[in-house]
């Protein structure tokens, strides 16, 4: 199988979809690796150490589209992108289509399978999600940090507090991979930090886990009682592969104080506050209601070196199989591959995505996959 890398042309993407070792890896198995010039650079990852691993680097972009059977990547492709996939090319990459209908309809206009990182389950769990979900949400409370100081527009808390000031206070909406990497941070730099949740059995996790932080069970009441006094509020609620679900509302905002601080990690999801709108590492943050937004809707791609490995190690996997095997067998040998593919022949095979946007979602079963490829 041909497998093509082409550098990432979202805009402040520096991730990488595939190592050089990776890429060695693949070679060695009998695959051929084409990489666009310059798509490891963002990483670190000189065209020399693709070419030392055997892998063949082109100048052109639309190149690597044309002559691939499986193009692996990090962010969705964007709409100059939609137009070089074709029918019998498999996509694999994050696509979070439920917050992106024009992306959606693109992809079934061009026929590609398309199969999204965030969307493969495996035992109730998200692995090839949860890397980017760590590190999100460490990032986000030392992003929050940072916009609290009184010369970013913040109120000038620091969430650590010192001796005989109180510390900052920190609440996390949601108590997944990337809301508990934010409280192990919170919790870390001293600041007085609570999780809301909805899952008891979670709560009982996170009290064992995070020793010093609180639990509080989310509904829109208790939301309520901590906004007051919230410094940095985390937005870490996911439902797979669906929009986020709208806990923050502006009237809810109003009560937050002037400098107060809003990181909405759902933001590629949709986000989770009514106000939300995606932003660039550029321009990551815009004031409403007088708080702070950061929305970056690709917050890793901040630290592409560490993200790019973090990605690797678990893509790598998935990616050997379906090379070596095709997509339909290789979903035969790992099921949770049939929950990745979100757009495949023209129609929506993703449940949650289907409901985002009012389209019809057609059941794809192992069997039928195996007639359809």
């Amino acid at each position: 199988m041909i497998i093509g890398v082409p550098r990432e042309v979202k805009a402040d993407e520096h991730r990488v979809a595939l190592l050089p070792s990776a890429a060695y890896q693949l070679i060695r198995r009998g695959h051929q690796v084409i990489v666009e010039r310059g798509a490891g650079a963002g990483s670190g990852y000189l065209d020399a150490e693709y070419e030392k691993a055997g892998a063949e680097i082109l100048v052109v972009h639309e190149e690597v589209f044309e002559r691939a059977d499986l193009i692996v990547k990090v962010k969705e492709p964007q709409p100059d992108e939609v137009s070089l996939l074709r029918k019998g090319q498999i996509l694999f990459t994050y696509l979070h289509l439920a917050a992106n209908r024009p992306l959606t309809e693109g992809l079934m206009k061009s026929g590609v399978t398309a199969l999204a990182y965030e969307t493969v389950e495996v035992n109730r769990r998200l692995p090839l999600l949860e890397p980017m979900s760590e590190i999100a949400g460490r990032m986000s409370i030392l992003v929050g940090g940072f916009y609290l100081a009184k010369h970013n527009g913040g109120k000038g808390t620091l969430l650590g507090g010192v001796p005989g000031v109180l510390p900052g206070k920190v609440v996390v909406l949601g108590g997944g991979t990337s809301g508990i990497n934010a409280a192990r941070m919170a919790q870390g730099l001293g600041a007085d930090v609570t999780i809301l949740e909805v899952d008891v059995e979670r709560m009982r996790f996170l009290d064992i886990t995070l020793h010093t932080a609180h639990t509080l069970y989310s509904n829109e009441a208790h939301i309520l009682e901590m906004l007051p006094t919230v410094d940095l509020l985390v937005g870490a609620v996911l439902v797979p592969g669906a929009r986020a679900p709208k806990l923050i509302n502006r009237k809810m905002l109003e009560v937050m104080k002037p400098g107060s601080v809003l990181v909405d990690i759902a933001i590629d999801q949709g986000g989770c506050a009514e106000t939300s709108r995606p932003t660039t590492h550029h321009e990551p943050t815009f004031v409403e209601e007088d708080v702070i937004h950061y929305c970056v809707a690709n917050m890793p791609g901040a630290f592409a070196r560490t993200a790019t490995q973090a990605l690797t190690n678990v893509t790598y996997r998935f990616i050997e199989l379906i090379a070596d095997h095709g997509l339909a067998e290789a979903c035969e040998k790992q099921p949770a591959l049939l929950g990745g593919i979100n757009v495949m022949d023209g129609r929506v095979t993703c449940k949650a995505v289907a409901e985002a946007h009012g389209m019809l979602w057609e059941k794809l079963a192992d069997d039928r996959l195996g007639k359809r490829m």
